[in-house]
């Protein structure tokens, strides 16, 4: 499809579907990934194994920072390009995100190996778990981690120009191979690997789906703003600025998030390993709408961004409206399922009672502010698809970083244990607020640029 008539001409509600759709999607089958490993390696019932996968989950968040550093600074970049008719800047600009993103996973992988040790502890690995945390890591994050990166600042990039299906697929592909390969290698009636299997499975299926934009890129190099020249590099000084200042509050976030959920594991750790493995199933329902949220999200930003560029006003902002309806309501259906069936959905990941009782106690109470994390992950995008780099970085380091660690001890004091899983409603409240009177403040002054475009007939 003309990028013009999917940005500019389409009605918006038509618009928003078809780009937040395929994005969706992709996320769910990103959740149902993410599930999949603390599934089967759940059904071996052994809260070590599931301790394990769940300490490393920290580190995990680590990748989509570097993703997200290239991913989204290099897609709103090349959203706004677009949107000023400037094709080629826009070409430029995909070509600099991929390969500089590439170097960084490579080195990101390498300095992994070398720290892996303390990582896992500080992220709340015990003695008695510490092989299969660390067996599990070397898969996901040193052999499969680049993989991983490229997969998601790919889809990010593709997005950019249109081309949401095509991201969808790269995306949901990965999940799909993880699905099927999670039970052949974790259970014992196949290689019977435990967690050590569940990595293998994931660095497989993340380097499957890389290898799809792999073909996809050469196959359409010649027709697409994705064409990845090398060349392009001698023109790194001009766009590298625009992509790391918009990137970097997202990989920023992402990065803080790490040190967040690392320092949560950190607390429960010191309770007991179910406590630690019932933390890994809650992070994991925590997804569904956490992955719905951030697919709406990563679908606006090209439309946002297009129509900010291009000075249309009114259809950005019926767009986001749209998109922000539609998170909402699907959090507000997850809080209600998982304050009604908290122990059920627990119990499908494992059957040790003890586990299951601490999962359902912290569902039950990290999930009250969904709606308002529905909210504030659009806002961040927003603010990124503007080029809004102070307000998104605000904003992002509000929701995991500053906030978090204090929090953490004021209400583990006050109520040991279960007052950790009160830290993120309490964030969540907190930075949509903020959010809020910073985009007020950013709608009444638009910039220089823009001012111009509008008075012009």
């Amino acid at each position: 499809m003309d990028r013009t008539e999917l940005f500019e001409k389409m009605p918006v509600k038509r618009a928003v579907l078809r780009q937040i759709v395929p994005a969706v999607a992709s996320q769910m089958v990103a959740v149902v990934y993410n599930l999949t490993d603390t599934y089967f390696v759940g059904k071996l019932n052994a809260p070590e194994h599931t301790a394990a996968v769940t300490v490393v989950a920290a580190s995990f968040i680590l990748l989509n920072a570097v993703a997200s550093l290239f991913g989204v600074g290099g897609a709103s970049v090349i959203a706004r390009k677009l949107g000023a008719k400037k094709p080629h800047e826009a070409r430029e600009v995909a070509s600099i995100a991929f390969w500089l993103g590439l170097g960084t996973a490579l080195l990101a992988a390498a300095l992994y190996a070398v720290f892996m040790r303390p990582l896992l502890y500080v992220s709340g690995a015990k003695d008695d778990f510490y092989a299969l945390a660390a067996g599990y890591a070397k898969w996901v994050m040193v052999i499969g981690g680049p993989f991983a990166i490229m997969n998601t600042l790919l889809a990010n990039l593709v997005r950019a120009e249109g081309n949401a299906a095509h991201a969808s697929i790269g995306v949901s592909l990965g999940g799909i191979m993880n699905i099927a390969l999670d039970p052949f290698f974790v259970l014992p009636r196949f290689l019977g690997l435990g967690a050590v299997g569940a990595g293998m499975a994931t660095a497989i299926s993340n380097m499957i789906a890389t290898g799809y934009f792999a073909v996809l890129l050469l196959i359409k190099r010649k027709d697409r703003i994705m064409n990845l020249q090398l060349r392009a590099l001698k023109r790194i000084k001009f766009h590298v600025g625009a992509i790391l200042a918009v990137g970097f509050p997202s990989a920023l976030q992402h990065a803080l998030t790490t040190v967040a959920v690392a320092a949560q594991a950190r607390f429960v750790a010191g309770y007991a390993t179910q406590a630690v493995a019932a933390l890994g199933i809650i992070k994991k329902l925590d997804f569904l709408p956490l992955y719905f949220t951030i697919g709406v999200a990563t679908g606006l930003l090209p439309l946002l961004g297009y129509n900010y560029a291009a000075g249309n006003e009114k259809r950005r902002r019926e767009a986001f409206r749209f998109g922000c309806s539609i998170a909402v309501g699907f959090a507000l259906i997850c809080l209600v399922c998982y304050e009604l069936f908290a122990p059920q959905l627990a119990s499908l990941f494992i059957k040790d009672a003890l586990t299951i009782e601490y999962a359902a106690a912290f569902l039950r109470r990290m999930v009250v502010a969904m709606p308002l994390m529905a909210l504030c992950y659009p806002m961040i995008v927003q603010f990124q698809a503007m080029g809004k780099v102070r307000e998104s970085l605000i904003v992002s380091i509000l929701r995991k970083g500053v906030l978090d660690i204090p929090l953490l001890f004021i209400m583990n004091a006050l109520l040991p244990l279960y007052g950790c899983m009160w830290v993120q409603p309490i964030i969540d409240g907190v930075a949509l607020i903020v959010a809020s009177l910073l985009y007020r403040r950013a709608i009444k002054n638009p910039p220089l640029e823009q001012k111009l475009q509008s008075a012009c007939p």
